[in-house]
């Protein structure tokens, strides 16, 4: 098993090296422990590219090789240091080698908490969409008062500390070997490597935090985007971004965008949350995947965002529980997205009920429904007979109930009904 170790310190003399240089020595029997060095990381700049940074590569490369992390935090201000924030900066835009990753937190500090809170906010960036490590749950080492923690050769001073690290060390090694066994292997279905993290960006993928509630706000700066009374020139069109927006907003539909890399960044607000078929807020604009559907669906989210980027199916289409025949029947449909090379380009979600555009139709022409005897009713059909659809696709699929709104300035947290981008 090889696991990589970083301390977040460029300090000259830094204790939390000097844990991990104890760590890489003292259980090796466990693991074959590499340490890496952050000191010729620069300082995060989005616009710098990482290829021309071979430290960065190299640290990136060296992650995403090893079978686990171990991060070894130093506490500054009732924080992780700058240096740790800023190498997880660099491997969290262009590349994502924490993806998945198992990672084991440590620290030490000069006083009695030992980095506690420094661990807990390394915990939230590392579990943060972009990031995705899989941060071991359970013991925390804290190592305290490290200036009287080592011997002079560099030694745990105190038995009880090594005995409950190396009862860490053991659950961590467990912790790798469990998530290496629930890997995806060759025989299992292809749909089970959908990445709903959106940790995969493309090139029209804005390098803005997933989670900001200001998403479209912080993205159009940074690309200038047109506004307002500004044109835009379509296929066959010239439009103004105002004309763009009354024009989508009307449409008798809700339409969501998720792109190719499976992140939520649009939908036509044509009605507010609690007046909508599939409820969003406009808040969620931005958020991967992931983020919009309860981990109960993700399955089935997978494999409908898998057939459609791989091709066995165009469409899929879907009716939400708690229809009622002949009075609302609300459907959900998912068209996959090509440009003019025929690259998938992400998903086009739209809901409608279409009861009543087919009770105006019976109207119009003067018909009526009719039940066929022994038919067999099919509820959760896709759009081709030859897809392979999932086993049972349901509503949190899409986004169907209504979810009672947020006390600001919180976002709401996704429930069990609501879908592609409600929370």
């Amino acid at each position: 098993m090889k696991i990589v170790a970083i301390a977040g310190s460029i300090a000259e003399a830094s204790y939390n090296r000097q844990l991990v240089a104890y760590i890489a020595g003292h259980f090796a029997e466990l693991a074959d422990i590499q340490p890496l060095s952050i000191q010729d990381v620069p300082v995060f700049d989005e616009d710098l590219d990482i290829a021309d940074y071979p430290a960065v590569q190299a640290l990136a490369d060296q992650i995403e090789a090893a079978d686990g992390v171990i991060l070894a935090t130093p506490e500054h201000n009732h924080t992780l240091a700058p240096a740790m924030k800023n190498v997880i900066e660099w491997l969290s835009n262009q590349v994502h080698p924490f993806a998945n990753k198992p990672t084991l937190i440590v620290g030490a500090s000069y006083y009695t908490q030992g980095s506690s809170r420094a661990q807990l906010s390394l915990r939230q960036i590392l579990e943060a969409p972009g990031v995705g490590a899989l941060v071991m749950p359970s013991d925390e080492f804290l190592l305290a008062d490290v200036q009287t923690a080592f011997d002079a050769k560099g030694n745990l001073s105190d038995p009880g500390t090594q005995k409950f690290l190396g009862t860490v060390m053991g659950k961590f090694v467990q912790w790798v070997n469990v998530l290496a066994a629930m890997k995806p292997t060759p025989d299992a279905p292809a749909w089970q490597a959908e990445d709903l993290t959106a940790s995969h960006p493309t090139d029209t993928t804005i390098p803005v935090p997933m989670d900001a509630d200001d998403w479209i706000e912080q993205g159009a700066a940074k690309t200038h985007a047109a506004s307002g009374h500004d044109y835009v020139q379509l296929d066959r069109g010239l439009l103004t971004v105002d004309q763009l927006n009354w024009f989508l907003n009307t449409f008798p539909l809700e339409a969501t965008y998720m792109d190719e890399n499976n992140q939520f960044i649009y939908y036509n607000h044509f009605r507010d949350h609690d007046d909508m078929l599939a409820p969003r807020y406009p808040a969620q604009v931005g958020d991967a995947a992931a983020m919009c559907h309860p981990k109960r669906a993700q399955d089935h989210v997978k494999q409908v965002l898998h057939m459609l980027r791989s091709g066995k199916t165009d469409r899929f289409a879907m009716p939400v529980p708690g229809n009622q025949v002949n009075a609302k029947w609300i459907m959900h449909y998912y068209q996959a997205m090509h440009d003019g090379d025929q690259h998938y380009r992400g998903v086009n979600e739209w809901v409608l009920d279409i009861w009543p555009i087919v009770a105006d139709y019976l109207k119009r022409t003067g018909q009526q429904l009719v039940p066929v005897p022994g038919a067999k009713v099919d509820a959760v059909s896709g759009a081709s007979q030859s897809a392979v659809a999932p086993a049972k696709p349901d509503a949190d699929t899409g986004a169907s109930a209504a979810s009672e709104p947020p006390a600001a300035p919180t976002k709401p947290a996704p429930d069990a009904d609501t879908g592609a981008s409600a929370k």
